[in-house]
């Protein structure tokens, strides 16, 4: 089953996403980052490009063809196949179709009201299936 941690209160979503990225890849985990909005993965793509000067996080959308080789991998499409399932970042108010063939699942909620509400009601749907739950607050 699925394990899956939820992020909260974060304040700028896209510079969060960028550092939680960066931190999983330190440890060696490959992951699937989703947005349903391909604008936004492509904000997140050029931010990845440029968080630091002395860093490379490898990273290529879901239709590259080097996505099996690539330990990051930006996608809009919860339907499609991925290349690994070892880590899920949610970025979406949804929840993704496919979020029970990870390992683990990272959901990050922003500060927004919107965003907040649809948390909690994600948050209330995963318990009530039994998944293994932690929060933090983002600071």
């Amino acid at each position: 089953m699925t394990r899956i941690d939820f992020h909260s209160n974060v304040a700028d979503k896209l510079n969060y996403s960028c550092r939680l990225i960066r931190k999983a890849h330190a440890a060696n985990c490959k992951m699937v980052v989703y947005h349903h909005d391909r604008a936004y993965l492509q904000r997140l793509n050029d931010a990845l490009w440029t968080l630091t000067e002395a860093e490379f996080l490898p990273h290529v959308m879901l239709t590259d063809p080097l996505s099996a080789m690539t330990p990051i991998v930006l996608s809009h499409d919860e339907h499609a196949a991925c290349p690994h399932y070892e880590l899920l970042i949610n970025l979406t108010a949804a929840t993704p179709a496919n979020f029970q063939q990870f390992q683990r699942m990272i959901e990050v909620i922003s500060a927004d009201d919107a965003d907040k509400l649809a948390g909690r009601e994600r948050y209330r749907h995963y318990q009530q299936q039994g998944h293994t739950l932690t929060h933090s607050v983002a600071k």
